[in-house]
């Protein structure tokens, strides 16, 4: 009885979050005559692909996607890069004021970050970054948290392992390449992953230093949308072809994620 109780709270809960998705994949199937009618009917009635052309022989949107991947794919890359050095020197090196450092990173993440947007508006308008990739890239070269994961990642790891490839004759730089960073590949999945949903999903920061429509990321795009076109179909059809690199990416990296997680120490 107890299982069939678990089960049937799982599958309404299931059903609940899986309805707004296919809302939003229907939606994006309604025709604009239907969609001004009663835009609040997420069914189709006539399921039409129209919206997905009138969007992609929309010049603008194809932009703000390409916008989207420069934001999004060089801070993947640089957040796991640097993440595992840091994660592995904080892990097992030793230096003075480790701790200190370590622990004065971590008390960053405590500062809501909303706090620096006016600090950092300022000093960005100074260096000429306004409505430039390079108020959203730069911020987001390396993230806290990652280097946190990967420390407590490798804490995991045997020393002996370490200590082994020394006395075979192995540099730091052969240890790191070779050893330490094919074993750490599951939790710098996992930053990747982290890094590239947190980057393609935010809104915020676009919204305070974008003002030029050509160089909004896909998300601040749709929002612009929203307010212009009042279109609920060619809307959800936005959010829709906005949600599968997300969906895909977490699908790719799911069992190297959930690893990941499992092994840094996160309950």
């Amino acid at each position: 009885m107890k299982k069939i109780i678990s089960y049937t709270a799982l599958a309404i809960l299931s059903i609940c979050f899986l309805m707004p998705f296919v809302i939003m994949v229907f939606g994006s199937l309604k025709e604009v005559k239907q969609a001004q009618i009663d835009p609040l009917f997420w069914l189709p009635t006539n399921p039409s692909i129209q919206n997905y052309i009138n969007i992609f022989t929309n010049g603008i949107f194809l932009r703000w996607i390409w916008n989207s991947i420069v934001i999004t794919v060089i801070p993947v890359f640089t957040q796991m890069f640097f993440a595992a050095i840091l994660g592995y020197i904080f892990a097992k090196k030793s230096f003075f004021g480790k701790e200190v450092v370590f622990w004065t990173f971590m008390a960053v993440i405590m500062i809501p970050q909303q706090l620096f947007i006016i600090p950092k508006y300022i000093m960005f308008a100074d260096f000429g970054w306004i409505n430039t990739y390079y108020a959203l890239i730069v911020p987001e070269l390396w993230a806290i948290m990652g280097v946190f994961l990967v420390r407590q990642f490798l804490q995991g790891i045997p020393k002996d392992l370490e200590e082994a490839a020394f006395i075979d004759g192995a540099n730091d730089v052969q240890i790191f390449f070779k050893i330490i960073l094919p074993l750490s590949f599951p939790v710098i999945a996992t930053v990747g992953t982290f890094a590239f949903i947190s980057n393609w999903n935010d809104l915020f920061q676009p919204l305070i230093y974008l003002t030029n429509e050509k160089m909004f990321p896909v998300t601040l795009g749709l929002a612009s949308m929203l307010g212009k076109e009042g279109n609920f179909g060619l809307e959800m059809t936005g959010a829709t072809i906005s949600f599968i690199p997300t969906f895909l990416i977490f699908i790719f990296f799911q069992r190297y994620f959930t690893e990941g997680i499992q092994m840094s120490g996160i309950k």
